[in-house]
């Protein structure tokens, strides 16, 4: 899986887009650890406890967003962040967010990169999309407002078709 901050992927051309993807996760903080880190708070300097806690957090929500993405077919997701809040003083969400894609390296000629050069010569692989993940205690998919396409469609869509209105 590629993953990338930017809204685009020098080298690539992207094939189908299926969708924002996300994964949540929120903690709270025990009162030994907080208690410790209020002291060490006062001394200044990083604390070791809130850096873990966040580290671990990051890397459990992209585990999580990748997995969403996966089960779309998306082999990259653009435009990745991060976002973080505090809920009453007492929990920390975080969440990692982005648009999942399938994307091709291209060969020779305008916009490849060394690298998509490279890749050309192995075929990306192409991952069956599943349904989406249940998860987080939200239903499985949100009904789309009176007028609106139904999001994900049904199937990717055809080469040179153009995306249906969001």
């Amino acid at each position: 899986m590629i993953i990338v901050t930017t809204n685009d992927l020098p080298g690539f051309r992207v094939l189908a887009v299926h969708g924002e993807v996300m994964g949540l996760t929120v903690r709270s903080r025990d009162a030994g650890t907080t208690w410790v880190a209020g002291l060490r708070a006062i001394g200044g300097g990083e604390i070791p406890e809130f850096t873990q806690m966040l580290f671990e957090s990051r890397m459990q929500v992209m585990g999580r967003m990748v997995e969403e993405a996966q089960r779309r077919g998306a082999n990259a997701i653009l435009a990745m962040r991060f976002d973080a809040n505090e809920i009453a003083q007492a929990w920390t969400e975080i969440c990692a967010y982005g648009t999942a894609v399938t994307v091709e390296p291209i060969g020779d000629g305008p916009g490849s990169t060394p690298q998509s050069q490279q890749l050309v010569a192995q075929p990306v692989p192409q991952l069956q999309p599943q349904p989406p993940a249940q998860g987080y205690g939200a239903p499985q998919m949100v009904p789309p407002m009176q007028g609106q396409v139904p999001w994900p469609p049904a199937g990717p869509p055809a080469p040179g078709a153009p995306m249906p209105p969001r």
